[in-house]
């Protein structure tokens, strides 16, 4: 069965028959930013300066590389960034959790571990993002807060907004959940500091380019190969990420033959999910391997991507940081 994000970005005709719950849950939506607006709902300000990344539609857009590239960028300029997330798809018992690179994937999420071992950032996750934001800072020296995700977490407030988007699958329908990808109207963009496109942009959008690595063995963590070694033979690729037809053509784009197997978002991978009897080599997504490390065998690769973002961004992210987080609290 093809899952409901395919019959959005085919915008199969279908779906008008969810546009009655697409209304009600826009009217949700409004009412809830209102309450906010007006003090209903609390919105807290926490003492260090707050940039959140997400998005406005349901799946995968690439945040989490832009995330990571951002970190990196914050330490350059010699800020401290720390991160906080929602540990999506994380079984803890209470929260909020520290994340370290060596962390159960099973407890603080899958992303989560995956942001850590890229960037060496100290990190907090919870549902609650601003008791993930005070964790951080009280056992972290971060003096800038990146927030992966949490574009519709208004119960924090932010200093920037990054809204990052896809640049082949867009809007998909256009309209709101469910019978649509949408979390927020698209006019929701018009509000937010920068928009990230990944692929191609137009307007006030800037493009971002995902850079595939070479690929990484997960049992020696020391062996690294061109993707032009796995040319020879048909590979299996593996992915349970938002948008796997992205790492697809990634590897497609570099000359490999596939056989590709889907698995849903944050899927908790087990041996056999990655067990196949003709030998042949396995690649897989950063993130799908911080929870495959554990049973990994000789034959089992991962494809790391990084963020290349242009000039434009940056002096537009320059200004924003001088001022926004100069001038914080």
């Amino acid at each position: 069965m093809k899952r409901l994000d395919y019959y959005w970005y085919a915008r199969s005709p279908w779906l008008v028959l969810l546009t009655p719950l697409s209304l009600l849950y826009g009217v949700i939506i409004r009412l809830r930013r209102s309450a906010y607006r007006c003090g209903l709902l609390r919105s807290i300000r926490i003492p260090r300066p707050v940039i959140v990344i997400g998005n406005i539609t349901v799946g995968g857009t690439g945040k989490t590389p832009l995330v990571a590239w951002l970190a990196e960028y914050l330490r350059d300029k010699g800020y401290r960034p720390g991160i906080i997330s929602r540990g999506y798809a994380g079984g803890a018992s209470s929260w909020p959790q520290q994340v370290r690179p060596d962390s159960d994937p099973g407890v603080v999420g899958d992303e989560a571990v995956l942001l850590a071992s890229k960037t060496h950032c100290p990190m907090a996750v919870a549902p609650d993002r601003v008791a993930a934001a005070n964790a951080l800072i009280e056992y972290s020296d971060c003096d800038v807060i990146l927030s992966d995700d949490g574009l519709q977490h208004y119960a924090l407030q932010r200093d920037i907004e990054i809204a990052v988007i896809d640049g082949v699958r867009r809007f998909g329908t256009g309209f709101l959940l469910p019978a649509g990808p949408l979390r927020e109207p698209a006019r929701r963009l018009q509000e937010v500091d920068l928009v990230v496109v990944n692929g191609l942009g137009g307007g006030r959008e800037h493009p971002m380019q995902m850079q595939p690595g070479g690929a990484h063995n997960l049992l020696d963590a020391d062996k690294v190969c061109p993707l032009s070694d796995f040319r020879s033979q048909k590979v299996h690729a593996v992915a349970a990420i938002g948008n796997p037809d992205r790492f697809f053509r990634s590897l497609q784009q570099a000359g490999l033959q596939l056989q590709t197997h889907i698995f849903p978002d944050h899927h908790p991978f087990q041996p056999d999910d990655i067990r196949f009897a003709d030998g042949r080599a396995v690649l897989m997504t950063e993130k799908d391997a911080v929870k495959c490390r554990y049973f990994a065998t000789a034959n089992d690769w991962y494809v790391p991507v990084e963020a290349r973002m242009t000039d434009d961004f940056c002096n537009c992210l320059d200004k924003l940081l001088d001022t926004r987080l100069s001038h914080h609290g």
